[in-house]
């Protein structure tokens, strides 16, 4: 016989479909790492309860997202074509912090999938309205 485990949290705001908005924050290299890996994949269970789910890349995470990525020589798989399906579950909310690109020498056109370029500040601003922020 199965016993039915009692999640956390407000039964009732479950049942009813309320939806939260999710702010998953990339600052880890794309390679190296399990962490981005894991991420996406948070990302992508997110919106299968349908949840509002935003990207940020920030810091060296926006490497996620470049394209030409080669990881062969270290023996990793290349999940950065993954980030091109998001479309497909509805995750088009992608940011990705102005500074940091700067610093790091890229622009729009180096990445793989169309983002939103914001300031620190409005990044700031964004996280600050958000009902969960996770990072990695």
């Amino acid at each position: 016989m199965s016993e039915v485990m009692d999640l956390p949290g407000d039964d009732e705001e479950y049942a009813s479909g309320v939806v939260k908005k999710f702010m998953f924050v990339n600052r880890k290299a794309p390679h190296g790492s399990i962490y981005a890996l894991e991420v996406l994949e948070m990302v992508l269970i997110s919106a299968a309860f349908d949840q509002d789910v935003h990207l940020a890349f920030i810091d060296d995470g926006m490497y996620q997202i470049v394209k030409g990525q080669d990881p062969t020589g270290i023996n990793q798989k290349n999940f950065s074509k993954t980030f091109r399906a998001l479309d497909g579950y509805d995750i088009e909310k992608l940011y990705v912090e102005r500074e940091g690109m700067e610093e790091r020498g890229l622009t729009e056109d180096d990445f793989l999938v169309d983002v939103e370029v914001i300031s620190q500040a409005e990044m700031a601003e964004l996280m600050n309205g958000m009902d969960v922020v996770l990072s990695a």
